[in-house]
């Protein structure tokens, strides 16, 4: 396991060695791509402890991910945000529209990863005062349990003294029973804070796309409401728990820290940058709308301000990390200035058989160890042969040349289709606890179909 450390925007930290070792665990080859995403990683680590003056004139180095679908680019980003714990978005250029077009503006992309970001932060503080909400938690619910010992003008003060002793001891009494479970089926009757329902605030069309959440900002200014709630005592204390975990973050402070990561952290995965790119086919629309699109990335990209619900956010070392299958279009094809912003390219290969057998075999989360695991549950051992997997690896191969080349992703297809028998009778009807996938079983369940070239369309 390599190591890290955590730097002061709470974002782990790998040399670039570490990364790549790191990212061999999910991701077979693409050596080229994984250093350049972990030389980008490292170096805003190295940002952080340049001098002042230069600090901020360090721009990220934006990467392009080149490469047909299936082979792993949405993984590398998606497991490189993962594994520094930064805020992390993925978004199709595709979805995107002009300004003054109907749909989604670019900078909705940085709106989206502040909301992931406070998310993240907001975690991570709940569990910093979980401990503390758990106590409080407890001390309303024993608060119902043994009402405290009201004073009165009639009782003297030794048979205060003696009642307040006998309710104390009782209550840590019950405060034991509680935590060893014993009264997890009592129901009780809690308050808990209502906002009004009922009610919804419709602003001007795009309010919420420009950052501005109407229908939260009257939310805040309506008074809370308390209302009973009855419920078995396991569950109120979860619901107490986090209303209680609630009043003890500082959400002004979260959100000042969910913007410093965003900026200093955050990662945006841009998917199909070759479809907003020019030249080639119209079928995506006129060249003037994908260019508009381009235009309104550019700022984003180059560093701009963008007003969110939680404050106005830089993108200025945001990392932009774009990629495509450039099919039809050329990562010259988009407008020169976006170009300039995306100084690192990187070419993935497309995948071999070698390759198909890694990515089912040696990853955390291999294919073969997903389906092993859902059998299991079945109390059903599955085993897959060695032959058996360069039988599903060969045949995944030449469907990808001969259908269309989806990489990796066909192997999902290949498995979904070879073990459909097995998965919908094992419930019902258990063979063994214990099946063994043979080469020849691959071929005589797939033969026919990758034979039949037009029903390896429709089936693989």
């Amino acid at each position: 396991m390599a190591k890290k450390t955590i730097n002061s925007n709470g974002i782990k930290q790998f040399t670039p060695r570490e990364t790549v070792s790191e990212l061999d665990n999910y991701i077979i080859g693409q050596n080229e791509a994984k250093r350049a995403v972990a030389i980008a990683l490292r170096n805003r680590w190295r940002r952080q402890h340049v001098e002042d003056e230069i600090k901020d004139e360090i721009m990220p180095n934006n990467i392009i991910l080149i490469g047909p679908t299936g082979v792993g680019k949405t993984e590398i980003a998606r497991r490189l945000a993962k594994l520094a714990g930064a805020p992390f978005i993925k978004v199709e250029a595709s979805k995107f529209t002009e300004v003054g077009y109907v749909g989604r503006d670019v900078e909705s992309m940085i709106r989206d990863l502040t909301d992931v970001s406070v998310n993240i932060v907001r975690t991570e503080k709940t569990s910093e005062v979980q401990e503390k909400a758990d106590k409080l938690a407890e001390d309303k619910i024993l608060d119902i349990l043994i009402p405290p010992v009201k004073k009165t003008a009639a009782n003297n003060s030794e048979n205060e003294e003696d009642e307040n002793y006998q309710n104390e001891k009782t209550r840590e009494w019950m405060r034991e029973k509680l935590r060893k479970g014993e009264l997890d089926e009592k129901m009780i009757e809690f308050d808990i804070t209502s906002t009004q329902m009922g009610m919804q605030v419709l602003g001007p069309m795009g309010m919420d796309d420009m950052g501005i959440n109407i229908q939260e900002l009257v939310s805040t200014m309506m008074p809370k409401k308390k209302k009973k709630r009855k419920t078995a005592i396991s569950e109120a204390r979860k619901i107490l728990v986090h209303e209680e975990a609630q009043k003890l973050i500082d959400m002004d402070a979260v959100q000042s820290e969910a913007i410093r990561r965003v900026q200093e952290a955050g990662i945006v995965f841009i998917d199909e940058i070759d479809k907003v790119a020019g030249g080639g086919s119209k079928a995506y629309g006129p060249d003037v709308s994908r260019e508009g699109v381009q235009r309104d990335l550019l700022p984003i990209v180059e560093g701009s301000t963008v007003n969110t619900k939680y404050g106005a956010v830089k993108t200025d070392h945001i990392l932009f990390i774009a990629a495509g299958a450039f099919h039809i279009a050329k990562p010259s094809d988009l407008i020169p200035e976006l170009q300039g912003r995306f100084p690192i390219r990187v070419e993935l290969k497309s995948l071999t058989e070698e390759d198909f057998i890694k990515i089912l075999t040696v990853p955390h989360n291999a294919l073969l160890k997903q389906y092993t695991a859902l059998l299991k549950t079945e109390g059903v051992d599955i085993e897959f042969s060695e032959d058996a997997i360069r039988e599903i690896a060969r045949t995944a191969t030449v469907v990808n040349e001969d259908v269309e080349n989806i990489g990796a992703r066909r192997l999902h297809t290949i498995l979904t289709t070879l073990l459909e028998d097995i998965l919908f009778e094992v419930p019902d009807d258990i063979p063994s606890e214990k099946i063994t996938i043979t080469g020849q079983l691959v071929n005589d369940k797939l033969e026919s179909i990758v034979k039949n070239r037009d029903l390896s369309k429709y089936i693989l």
